[in-house]
């Protein structure tokens, strides 16, 4: 088995690691001496994907980082309406060897490159297609772990409810080292792109609800508009080739946007300047994707994004926080009289526009944020230039206050209180599992243990 000792640093740059060793396990055996063997692997263990977190989750400092992409990234099985696959592969990966057995993800996230142990254990969200869940970790139907203790254990849907908290684990239980994931027949997707006011949007909801489509929506804070992506499968045989709509799509998403966000900050020091270009941008951006983003019979999996290892100078930061779908058009007004008056007070704003998505209900996993009802997500974006930090302590608050539902890997900032406040008693539930798994806490490190208290020594 390989060690190295040096950083860890996630895609955006915002969370730099110093474990004492990275451990690249290449068999299970070696995933069972790393939990066994406390002097050489010391805690905090904490399993890596690809490492695009934006919280502290992953962070094993003066303990074990065990990087599980290196060597676990293999397929195992494709059935009629399953995948099995190692925990350190890649979904971009693995959703085009699904392509070429006419099987697809049942959803399909922008970041590509999230490891299917992450997308198994952790937070993720995407706009719910019609019957559909919208977060990767309800479709995993199976787990196999290695716990602190180093016993072999595997959780599935004879253990329903032991499932349900092993979907939203974030690895504390143990290492994920196999998953199997639930998948369907490739279909081809319609999408249609809308603009509407904020005006428009409250006055249209009702119609927009009756549609039933999956909804993702970009926001405008500061020009006061959203796009809405709706989408939705349809009959008949489903394109073959990566079409090109999502290739223009994606790479103003993934490269350009945050490209010029990057460069507007660097050269242009005048802010009035500054964001009056970007916000021109985002005008032609609303017209663009508007013209484009309108077929019947796209692929769901071209949503896919291969992100590379660090972001560089394309990188761009997000967060999350998801509301009740009732109180969504207040929440849209009153976030960007947010933006406006933080921009107006602090002199910041998010140089990139900011996204949101519609979640069904879904109580799969449990710290799910859509457990009771149809949610609706508020998630800034930027290039993390100076200020974007201060800026997310604010929005937690303004969220929190609102009652909103946070990510504990994609929520930055994130407070024990704001934590409790949005799940109550099911931090002392998962808790109380967790220390049945994990009774020396080798796989609690210091950002978890403000949520989950240490076990009485």
């Amino acid at each position: 088995m390989e060690t190295t000792v040096f950083e860890f640093v996630n895609w955006d740059g915002s969370v730099v690691a110093h474990p004492k060793i990275i451990a690249y396990p290449e068999t299970v055996d070696d995933l069972i001496t790393i939990m066994k063997d406390e002097a050489r692997f010391p805690a905090p263990i904490r399993g890596i994907g690809s490492n695009h977190s934006t919280t502290f989750c992953t962070v094993s400092d003066n303990g074990t980082a065990v990087c599980m992409t290196r060597h676990f990234n293999h397929i195992l099985a494709i059935t009629d309406d399953t995948v099995v696959v190692q925990a350190g592969a890649i979904l971009i990966d693995v959703a085009e060897e699904l392509r070429k057995h006419d099987k697809q993800f049942h959803v399909n996230l922008e970041i590509g490159c999230l490891s299917i142990g992450t997308a198994a254990c952790g937070g993720t969200k995407d706009s719910s297609m019609p019957g559909e869940f919208g977060q990767c970790n309800s479709y995993a139907i199976g787990m196999k772990l290695v716990t602190p203790s180093g016993d072999l254990i595997e959780i599935n849907e004879d253990q329903p409810e032991l499932l349900r908290v092993a979907r939203s684990s974030y690895g504390l239980l143990g290492i994920v080292y196999e998953v199997t994931f639930r998948v369907r027949p490739v279909a081809p997707m319609r999408v249609e792109t809308i603009t509407y006011t904020l005006e428009e949007f409250e006055r249209e909801l009702p119609n927009i609800r009756a549609r039933g489509d999956s909804m993702f929506m970009y926001l405008f804070p500061h020009n006061r508009k959203l796009n809405v992506e709706f989408r939705s499968y349809g009959e008949g045989p489903a394109p073959k080739a990566h079409g090109w709509r999502w290739g223009v799509r994606n790479f103003f998403w993934s490269v350009l946007l945050p490209y010029i966000g990057y460069l507007a900050v660097k050269c242009i020091p005048w802010k009035r300047l500054r964001y009056f270009l970007i916000d021109q941008l985002n005008i032609f951006v609303i017209f663009l994707m508007r013209l484009i983003m309108r077929a019947p019979d796209t692929s769901a999996a071209d949503q896919l994004i291969r992100f590379p290892p660090r972001g560089g100078n394309h990188k761009y930061c997000f967060s999350l926080w998801a509301f009740p779908e009732q109180i969504f058009p207040q929440m849209v007004r009153d976030y960007f009289d947010f933006c406006a008056n933080y921009y107006r007070e602090h002199g910041y704003r998010s140089n990139m526009l900011n996204v949101g998505y519609r979640i069904n209900q879904d109580d799969s996993s449990l710290f799910s944020y859509c457990w009771d009802g149809i949610c609706m997500t508020v998630d800034p974006v930027g290039t993390g230039d100076e200020g974007w930090q201060d800026f997310l302590k604010a929005y937690n608050e303004f969220c929190s206050e609102r009652g909103g539902r946070p990510l504990f890997n994609q929520t930055r900032w994130l407070t024990p209180e704001q934590a409790r406040k949005a799940f109550g008693n099911k931090l002392d539930q998962f808790n109380d599992i967790r220390r049945e798994y994990d009774p020396k806490d080798r796989l609690l490190n210091e950002y978890f243990a403000g949520f989950f208290p240490a076990s009485p020594k």
